[in-house]
């Protein structure tokens, strides 16, 4: 009696999908060979007892990446076409930062009447000047561009990497300078060639760091001598005339009013609308 009774609990407990199925089965099954019919029985089993694979749903697409606004790097001459041996001297190792994310515009305040073969001799002034009457280790600007748009690497340290200038007291962290060789004041005509270099100059620069020439960027004062006390949060264009940052009138009335178009060219030459 007690056996009977488990065994009736047992068939109570049995899913009934299994009792559905069992009948038909174990009537296929017994059509089979005794090897035969045992391997069938035990694949019924594990079927049955397998459990139930979940629908499959369709994977939302990968989001996509945002563009990258990168333009090509210009020719860059390196140092050793302006530096030799009557003008360089020693100095300590470059210090770099993470990135740059501004960019300062210059002139070096020289003569405009340089043929650009000479473009060398007038740079080695620049530094001649600033490492001995200024005391300061190297050439203030990162890059020089001449009359006729050729570019020149100033500051060592690498056109590619974020070198900490010397152009723009209070603001040389995370910008780049950029110095248009001569004088543009008022009433002065800044070459389209030399424009356009330093146009793609700062597009391939920014771009370094995803920056569109057209923003803003957010830089600290690191010194009360700058138009903004020591510490202050300052912001300023992306692309500035050096006198944005500090009292001056450089880079000239003539290039400033150029920098508006600069900007677009630089963004055009990103790739951005």
């Amino acid at each position: 009696m007690w056996a009977f009774r488990r065994s009736r609990r047992q068939r109570q407990r049995r899913p009934r999908g299994r009792r559905r199925l069992l009948g038909p089965a174990l009537l296929l099954i017994g059509c089979l060979s005794g090897a035969a019919a045992t391997g069938a029985l035990l694949l019924w089993l594990r079927g049955v007892h397998r459990p139930p694979v979940p629908p499959r749903h369709a994977q939302p697409p990968a989001p996509r990446s945002a563009p990258l606004y990168r333009a090509s790097e210009p020719h860059i001459l390196p140092r050793s076409t302006w530096l030799n041996a009557t003008v360089r001297r020693t100095q300590p190792p470059p210090r770099y930062d993470d990135a740059v994310v501004a960019v300062f515009v210059h002139h070096t305040d020289s003569p405009n009447t340089y043929r650009c073969a000479d473009t060398p001799e007038v740079i080695r002034r620049v530094y001649a000047g600033q490492t001995t009457a200024r005391k300061w280790d190297d050439i203030g600007y990162n890059f020089l561009v001449d009359r006729c748009g050729t570019i020149y690497e100033g500051r060592a340290g690498g056109v590619e990497r974020a070198v900490i200038g010397a152009h723009s007291q209070g603001f040389n962290h995370r910008t780049a300078g950029i110095a248009a060789i001569g004088t543009f004041t008022r009433g002065i005509t800044v070459p389209r060639a030399m424009t356009d270099a330093i146009a793609g100059l700062i597009a391939w620069k920014l771009g370094l760091s995803g920056v569109d020439p057209r923003s803003a960027a957010h830089l600290v004062s690191s010194s009360a001598l700058s138009r903004y006390p020591l510490g202050a949060r300052a912001t300023l264009p992306a692309v500035s005339g050096h006198d944005a940052g500090y009292r001056t009138s450089c880079p000239g009335a003539a290039l400033t009013a150029q920098l508006p178009e600069i900007r677009k060219t630089a963004a055009r030459l990103q790739g951005r609308r």
